[in-house]
């Protein structure tokens, strides 16, 4: 791996266990994030707090819909590699400002890509989601499975994603590889998510509204593991391969291309239901849920569940922590942080 590598979304909540398993095997890493107010910016800098000690951090407060500004980025200093995982995240918030989107997730990543390509930067890990598999009732979700139907503004976005950085792939050989992390939750998660709202809920003592009888399954993913596997992969740039001769170009499964471009499942193949994660938390809090059942939402879907064959061929692992400590570690963290 290179001394350098690019975050982009550093002070976001992967973002940040990304920077400290990099600086830990001592990188020097450029971060990049626009502290947006999606949610409170007092806790993206908090997580900033915990990087900026390092010698080897640099951070740059930049939006990536700001071309000239990320291209200055690069241009001064020169990552060999990068992680691409700001974006504008959230299902449902895209149903009322879609624009959020098409600036962070599509401009912002064709700047991303464009500055790769000009530097000449060695490998691309890109953040995807696991919201492209849209409505797929086949399960577990393979990397092979089409991803054609998204039901959420956010999903498209992220399934656009990964056909520019195909793209690019093709076109200017840049290595890249593709994460569809499966609902990655843990220390430092991010107030819009489920295991924020349900445990704040329960220790406030209002009410919790469950969508779909609590019957949605997730595939819970945790924040160490998805950072440990993210850095792996980094290690490990796609190679193009087949012959050079475009009238030779076949893809036997969506999966397979002839560009350097790899993508990978990022979860615990371990899918809970909400009702379940419900219960597990009242265990952690000692706190009873008051529940509001409601129906479904427009851009949910029943069930995710990763099929992680292919990550554990690549990198000899795969996430390991289960949700029952999982939880241990968020809640013991969220009643610090707040002072409950």
């Amino acid at each position: 791996m290179s001394p350098t590598v690019l975050v982009t979304g550093a002070a976001g909540f992967i973002g940040m266990h990304v920077c400290q398993r990099l600086l830990a095997e001592g990188h020097r890493v450029v971060g990049i994030d626009n502290l947006n107010d999606y949610y409170d910016p007092a806790l993206k800098e908090a997580r900033l707090a915990r990087l900026r000690p390092n010698e080897n951090f640099e951070f740059h407060r930049i939006d990536l819909a700001d071309t000239p500004a990320v291209a200055a980025v690069f241009e001064r200093t020169s990552p060999g590699q990068v992680i691409h995982l700001a974006a504008q995240a959230g299902v449902r918030h895209a149903l009322e400002h879609p624009f959020d989107y098409s600036s962070s997730n599509l401009v912002g990543s064709t700047a991303i890509l464009e500055n790769c390509r000009r530097h000449a930067v060695r490998h691309l890990v890109f953040a995807s989601s696991s919201s492209v598999y849209g409505g797929n009732t086949r399960v577990p979700f393979a990397e092979t499975d089409p991803v054609d139907h998204p039901v959420s503004f956010y999903a498209a976005t992220k399934r656009a994603n990964e056909l520019m950085a195909h793209s690019y792939a093709h076109l200017f050989s840049l290595p890249v590889t593709m994460l569809r992390y499966f609902t990655v939750y843990g220390p430092w998660g991010r107030p819009d998510m489920a295991m924020w709202k349900f445990t704040d809920a329960l220790l406030a003592g209002r009410p919790i509204d469950v969508y779909g009888a609590g019957e949605l399954q997730r595939d819970f993913t945790f924040v160490e593991d998805a950072a440990a596997a993210t850095v792996a992969l980094l290690a490990r740039p796609p190679t193009r391969s087949g012959s050079t001769d475009p009238a030779q170009w076949t893809a036997t499964s969506p999966d397979t291309s002839w560009a350097p471009f790899e993508v990978y499942n990022i979860g615990r193949s371990d899918p809970v239901s909400v009702n379940a994660l419900l219960t597990l938390l009242e265990g952690q809090t000692g706190k009873c849920a008051i529940r509001r059942e409601l129906g479904m939402q427009p851009g949910d879907v029943r069930q995710t569940f990763a099929d992680t064959t292919k990550l554990a061929r690549a990198t000899g692992r795969l996430p390991e922590v289960p949700l029952t400590e999982g939880l241990a570690h968020f809640v013991k963290w969220f009643r610090e942080y707040h002072g409950r």
